[in-house]
């Protein structure tokens, strides 16, 4: 590997043989035996000079080898040497200058101590006289120099936090302590002075001294600042209580305007009044709102419990539209950093934003706003709400809402009751071919209501309420799907209206075959059309109302079973245009079955009754394509159902066209292949604009109108002799079904002897099932590979001959 050679000599399964058989080939080749000889020799002599040399040159290697070890050994011994030298010599330098530096060392102790002593006196110095200062102004409520000296007081306390087991810094701690309790109390009992809990506000307005009491305050146990601010907050509104009691004309829903005004008005006279005495870091104005909130949703919660018999809709709907625009007037004016402290409690994963409040209190209500097909691309997530006072107030309605949802209910039931009413008398949709199928107007209005519920009901609560919402919407689909939708279909016929073969045959426009009239027709497309947009609407419907409900509720909001419901009224209203082309079609085909097929004795064009059917197809389709132009996958459907069930029925039809001639065979084969042209041109047919079908649906076409066809030609192919004929049938159909080939035995009108003989042979001529498949004779044969066809010609080739 490391030296690659081509010599053969080096290979590793060398055979001196085959070597010397490759020199000498032929015996001719013998007379140069010598040269030959003369070479390897050479070759040989050349071997031992390089081996001789490799020997010699590797006599001395270990001599050398020990004599480097050696030098080695005695460099690593001289630089171990040297670095023992230098070892020594830096401990010596080490300890000259600790000695040098050791009374240098002792100076700086000694200086760090005595800074640290005389910075300790000095703050000893300042916490004693502050002390003292502390207690003489809080003496002469001098609140002012106070709260600047109290800080620092406290400030200087801390850097004697080490020192507390000496008894004279702990004594001056304890004195700090009594102080501030000392001022807590006073600037509580001059609060309590200044704003009694019973009587009136001071006419004089706020005090220097108690604007410095807050600034006190500020350094003091918090609890002294919470305590300030809660009975100052308690005095504010203490008028709001009697104002508002639960026995005045006031206090009812009627006139919660009255509670808005009264608030504002007090926060502009805070304002004016008190304004400057608080610090504004308090944030006193946002924390009366708040209180006021708090003290409101409990008066109101208990005085709608009361009354609750006198909520109306209008009332309740009045009251939270203004306490929502008020809710909405908070959010403007204040950031909500005072929400933290209590008791509003923010959802964990926040519901959409519902602040209508970014109007003015004047405006109005969210319009109506369509779900616009555009929408479903993508659900959006819920975002954070804007208005951090949502609910604050309007959270105590809640209970209630069963009042408006109990209001939407009958709404809406009164609403699809006029839809009905309408329906009957405007009748149904005009044709309109031009734009396509028309969707019901009540469609439209039906989801705008609702998204004008959905919206208005999400600004009151995003809990329960969506709940029993989502439940009313989906009765009112399902009774617009069946009273609307399903109920407005129009209904077959049992029997084909007095319609004779003759008359049909003999029709010029046959505008009176179909069951349906050109109205009716329309309606079912707009019906159809209906269905796909309320499908569609729906799952947009069901998204949005996720996107508004509480998190924890999305998994409640499911309309599944609404749009079963209108893919139930599409697929009935497809089944209805199917069975009424199927149904024009059915005196043509009865026609094509009654005929004297035997008696046929040249092949023209096609047959009457081919012409009769293309007249349906081409009167009914474009009809329906032009009514179905907004959904095009439909109409898809309807030509695929309709191929289904028209191609089934003409093959049964063609069975009963017994028996036939070989003239009429290769007529009804002329006629097959125009059927197959028009279906295959069916999605397009009376178009001007040509459109490839749908793979599908060729597919469709192609494999029942071609397995028509080889009917025919196996009815066409002579019966004699059987085994030909037999295997013909199975290599044409592939249908190892007895019926099937009863049925082709009929058509071409044999005995029932010969029949009985065919069947016979046909039974031993199917191929045997594969194993652990069915055996029961309905099977469809695969292709014959190309092994098994010539194995069948070379069998017949056999027979024939026998038979000659």
């Amino acid at each position: 590997q490391v030296f690659p050679s081509q010599d053969p000599l080096d290979r590793a399964d060398f055979n001196a043989v085959e070597y010397i058989n490759a020199l000498f080939p032929t015996e001719q080749s013998l007379a140069n035996i010598d040269e030959v000889v003369n070479k390897i020799r050479l070759k040989i002599r050349r071997l031992d000079d390089n081996i001789r040399t490799v020997v010699r040159g590797q006599t001395n290697v270990g001599q050398d080898g020990r004599q480097a070890l050696e030098e080695a050994q005695k460099a690593i011994q001289q630089l171990f040497g040297k670095i023992k030298d230098i070892k020594d010599k830096a401990e010596k330098s080490e300890q000259m200058v600790k000695e040098i530096t050791r009374d240098i060392k002792q100076l700086d102790h000694a200086k760090r101590h005595l800074t640290t002593s005389i910075t300790t006196l000095n703050h000893l110095h300042m916490l004693a006289g502050g002390v003292d200062s502390l207690e003489a102004m809080t003496r002469r409520r001098q609140y002012g120099e106070v709260a600047n000296l109290l800080q620092g007081v406290v400030n200087v306390l801390e850097h004697f936090n080490k020192y507390m087991g000496i008894p004279q810094i702990r004594q001056l701690s304890e004195r700090v302590k009594a102080a501030q309790n000392e001022l807590g109390q006073q600037i509580l009992a001059d609060f309590e002075e200044a704003f009694p809990s019973q009587g009136t506000k001071r006419t004089g307005g706020p005090s220097n001294v108690l604007r410095d009491a807050c600034l006190v305050a500020n350094v003091l146990d918090p609890r002294i600042k919470q305590e300030i601010i809660k009975k100052f907050i308690k005095q504010h509104l203490s008028e709001y209580l009697v104002l508002f009691q639960e026995n005045q004309d006031v206090a009812w829903l009627d006139k919660i305007d009255r509670r808005y005004a009264w608030i504002k008005r007090q926060l502009v006279d805070y304002e004016e009044k008190y304004g400057r005495m608080f610090p504004q870091e308090w944030c006193m104005t946002e924390r009366i709102a708040v209180e006021f909130c708090h003290v409101t949703r409990a008066e109101l919660s208990k005085i709608m419990r009361t009354r609750a018999k006198e909520i109306e809709v209008k009332l309740l709907l009045f009251a939270i539209q203004r306490t929502t625009n008020f809710e909405g007037f908070l959010a403007k004016r204040f950031s909500g950093c005072t929400l933290a402290d209590g008791t509003v409690k923010k959802p964990e994963v926040p519901p959409p934003s519902t602040n209508p409040f970014l109007e003015d209190e004047t405006g109005t209500e969210t319009d109506e706003i369509v779900i616009e097909k555009s929408d479903t691309d993508k659900p959006k997530k819920p975002k954070v709400p804007d208005n951090p006072f949502h609910g604050i107030v309007s959270k105590c309605f809640e209970p209630h809402l069963y009042v408006y949802i109990e209001s939407q209910d009958k709404n809406l039931g009164e609403l699809i009751d006029r839809f009905v009413a309408d329906f009957k008398a405007q009748g149904p949709p005009k044709p309109n071919v031009d734009e396509g199928g028309a969707v019901l107007p009540s469609c439209a209005d039906l989801f705008v209501y609702y998204k004008k519920c959905m919206v208005q009901c999400s600004q009151l609560s995003t809990g329960e309420p969506m709940i029993a919402l989502t439940t009313i919407f989906q009765k009112y689909l399902r009774e617009y799907a069946w009273k609307i939708l399903s109920g407005n279909l129009p209904k077959t016929t049992s029997s084909s209206g007095g319609l004779t073969i003759t008359s049909l045959l003999k029709e010029k426009e046959g505008s009176e075959v179909a069951k349906f009239t050109l109205e009716e027709l329309c309606l079912i497309c707009s019906i159809l059309s209906t269905a796909e947009y309320c499908l569609a609407t729906t799952q947009q419907l069901e998204e949005k109302l996720k996107e508004k409900v509480d998190a924890i509720l999305v998994e409640r909001i499911n309309l599944t079973g609404e749009m079963d419901t209108f893919s139930i009224v599409i697929s009935n209203s497809i089944q209805l245009l199917v069975q009424d082309l199927d149904a024009a079609c059915d005196p043509a085909l009865t026609a094509m079955s009654k005929m004297q097929w035997q008696n046929v004795e040249h092949v023209g064009d096609q047959s009457p009754y081919v012409t009769s059917v293309i007249l349906h197809i081409k009167q009914n389709v474009p009809i329906i394509r032009d009514n179905l132009a907004s959904t095009r996958k439909y109409f898809t459907q309807f030509c695929i159902k309709f191929a289904n069930s028209f191609i089934p029925k003409f093959i049964n039809h063609l069975f009963k066209c017994k028996p036939i001639s070989m003239v009429g065979a290769e007529q009804l084969l002329l006629d097959t292949h125009s059927l197959k042209m028009v279906l295959l041109d069916l999605p397009s047919i009376g178009s001007q604009v040509v459109r490839k079908a749908p793979a599908s649906y060729t597919k469709i076409v192609v494999k029942g109108m071609t397995r028509a066809e080889m009917i025919l030609k196996v009815v066409m192919a002579p019966h004699e002799p059987p085994v030909v004929f037999v295997d013909n049938y199975i290599k044409l159909l592939a249908d190892c079904s007895n019926d099937t080939f009863q049925k082709i035995l009929d058509m071409k009108g044999l005995k029932r002897s010969e029949q009985s003989n065919m069947l016979d042979l046909f039974r031993l001529r199917l191929p045997a099932p594969p194993p652990g498949g069915d055996s029961t004779g309905s099977l469809s044969l695969s292709a014959p590979t190309p092994e098994q066809e010539s194995s069948r010609i070379r069998k017949l080739e056999k027979l024939i001959k026998k038979r000659l």
